[in-house]
């Protein structure tokens, strides 16, 4: 799930690659809201855009995620506030989770952030997201957790927050919700959604009955073979799942909402 941001050469090439970014963050909105992860207009997914000026992209104020389209998009900066004109308001306390891991990650070009029953589920519990699934495997020792607490409204928390997140790929707010970062909005979403079915499936299976946990030892190596970090190996090789995975979705949505890239 790499997609690496570099910056353009040109001011046409910063306009087409904006372009691309905006379609891309789109489409992403669209398949939040066809997979039932949102939360009315609350949460947002926010791209950092190329270029020294730290300018990102995030929801207009008020949308359903259903109704976000490239050109409704608004361009921030670090505070949450619009940099250019648009007909949209955007809330900047909304955007505090997202600029304090913005700021701190520089490979977090994307952060997705939800509060989905599952998820939220999860956050609640004292044990955190267990290793009850392959797809919770991806996220076995990579995923952070942060303390509640309050509406975060607060920048002192900021610090804190990032702390918890540090290198992961994944944060759980604890009796809040689910956050994941990406090089690239395909890559957060592809991450939150195998998180979200991780956490649907820990939740169904803890109303089932005791639940059959792996040793660490193949909990790591599972992970291992998920992420491609570390140095577990198998007999065979698909470097190429993710990228099919995202040309699916990709199809799905110019079914479902093909107006995402007006």
């Amino acid at each position: 799930m790499t997609d690496t941001l570099t910056a353009p050469v040109t001011a046409d090439d910063a306009a087409q690659e904006e372009l691309r970014l905006r379609r891309e963050l789109a489409a992403v909105y669209r398949l939040v809201a066809h997979f039932r992860m949102t939360d009315l207009i609350f949460t947002h997914i926010s791209q950092r855009l190329p270029g020294p000026d730290n300018h990102f992209l995030i929801n207009p104020y008020g949308l359903l995620f259903e109704e976000i389209t490239a050109s409704n998009l608004v361009k921030i900066d670090l505070d949450g506030n619009a940099v250019e004109p648009s007909p949209h308001p955007v809330n900047p306390a909304g955007f505090m989770i997202h600029s304090a891991i913005h700021k701190a990650r520089p490979d977090a070009h994307c952060v997705l952030h939800t509060h989905t029953k599952a998820g939220c589920a999860v956050a609640a519990q004292q044990g955190g997201l267990l290793p009850v699934n392959q797809m919770s495997m991806e996220f076995h020792n990579r995923v952070g957790y942060h303390d509640y607490e309050g509406v975060a409204l607060n920048f002192a928390e900021q610090e804190r927050l990032v702390e918890d997140l540090g290198t992961h790929p994944a944060l759980i707010l604890r009796n809040h919700g689910l956050l994941t970062v990406g090089d690239s909005a395909k890559s957060a979403f592809l991450r939150m959604y195998y998180l979200e079915k991780a956490c649907e499936i820990q939740v169904t299976a803890q109303a089932g009955g005791q639940l059959i946990i792996p040793s660490e030892q193949v909990c790591e190596y599972t992970a291992q073979q998920l992420t491609g970090e570390g140095e577990a190996s198998s007999d065979v090789e698909d470097d190429i799942a993710y990228d099919l995975a995202w040309g699916a979705l990709l199809r799905l949505v110019e079914r479902i909402a093909p107006d995402y890239k007006e």
